[in-house]
């Protein structure tokens, strides 16, 4: 089957996502984003409940915070024109939590953070075995959902947009804690009950989600795995309890990547592999980049790169850096999300001179 690539996206003020890659993408493209506070402390918004649950003052908000970008970056063009792609949107939408909510766990909002999950619940190992997905996706939090996209398209037409879908394992530590990773010792018939259930869920409400948003005319048919708590277990413990969940979701949609996140990916590259149709695979700086450009030919490569270096280390460090990526990596995206309020603009457009300059070794003499 044909691999189509996605590369990294990161929609104002929400948490990073893919979208489709159509041929556009440049050698070293940078894929900026920046913490609420930035936006919070320069445009007086405030990540209310109210922003995540009401499409019309989002709307209000993120036009705000796009012209913001705009006069801070105006050699950045992708946020330019008022795009409506960028305003009337579900990206964002209870952060990183979408599932959890589709089980009935609670929120708590912060004026200058993305929500968290209230301390204190999770699953018991009853709770656990009582799970049924059609229920789950039958839910109060499901028609919410859907109403918000009512809204959407009513004022706008297309309802734009990714949510953010987590992974199994990911869904899994929201759900139990760390109590996960004792039952794949001890109980491993409820840990795999639980991930059956979570990949139900994600794939049905996903489904669900992206078939209204093609009605409305926003074409988008893909799922990529979050799998920030991989390296949390071994690369075959992956391969026994999690790869044939993943390989499902990847087969249920016409594109498919998996995000590692910010960290080594080297010892998992040859299981990820076996998967079908990774049209995406992002990691640390300190993995294997060579090696992960010689195992994934086919796909859109990324590499995470650190919102805390970004803004502490020398200009001739991150030159090295970037000089490193493109070297062993690229075709590849440089996902600089999470860029902290108190990041000078100037460093910001550092990275992007340093990132264009490499991108103009690529383009043939005049």
């Amino acid at each position: 089957m044909a691999v189509r690539q996605l590369r990294n996206h990161i929609p104002i003020a929400a948490p990073a996502r893919r979208e489709a890659e159509d041929g556009t993408a440049s050698a070293m493209r940078v894929s900026l984003g920046f913490e609420p506070a930035w936006f919070c402390r320069r445009c007086d918004v405030v990540f209310s409940e109210r922003w995540h649950r009401d499409p019309l003052y989002r709307y209000q908000t993120l036009r705000a915070m796009q012209a913001e970008l705009c006069r801070a970056f105006p050699e950045v063009r992708y946020w330019k024109g008022g795009a409506l792609q960028d305003l009337a949107t579900i990206s964002g939408c209870y952060g990183a939590y979408v599932i959890p909510q589709l089980f009935g766990f609670k929120l708590r909002y912060s004026p200058e953070r993305w929500p968290g999950l209230e301390p204190g619940r999770k699953l018991s190992v009853q709770e656990v075995e009582q799970l049924d997905a059609g229920r789950l996706l039958a839910g109060p939090f499901v028609d919410e959902l859907f109403e918000q996209m009512e809204i959407i398209e009513r004022h706008w037409g297309g309802i734009y947009g990714y949510l953010n879908w987590q992974g199994v394992l990911n869904n899994a530590f929201h759900l139990r804690g760390q109590d996960i990773f004792l039952d794949l010792q001890d109980r491993a018939g409820l840990a795999d009950h639980l991930f059956s259930m979570l990949a139900e869920v994600m794939m049905g409400l996903a489904q669900r989600v992206q078939q209204r948003q093609r009605q409305s005319g926003f074409y988008v048919d893909h799922l990529c795995v979050s799998n920030c708590t991989l390296n949390m277990i071994s690369p075959q413990t992956y391969r026994q309890f999690l790869f044939r969940h993943d390989a499902k979701i990847a087969a249920s949609f016409e594109r498919f990547g998996v995000h590692t996140c910010n960290w080594n990916v080297t010892p998992y590259l040859e299981v990820l592999q076996s998967l079908p149709k990774v049209g995406y695979l992002d990691m640390g700086m300190e993995s294997n980049l060579a090696r992960a450009k010689e195992m994934f030919p086919d796909a859109r490569r990324a590499v995470l790169y650190s919102p805390v270096r970004l803004q502490e280390a020398s200009v001739e460090e991150i030159a090295a850096d970037m000089e490193k990526i493109h070297r062993e990596l690229s075709p590849c995206d440089v996902v600089m999300a999470d860029i902290q309020a108190s990041t000078p603009d100037e460093r910001v457009k550092e990275l992007l001179k340093i990132c264009a300059r490499l991108e103009a070794q690529d383009l043939p003499a005049d």
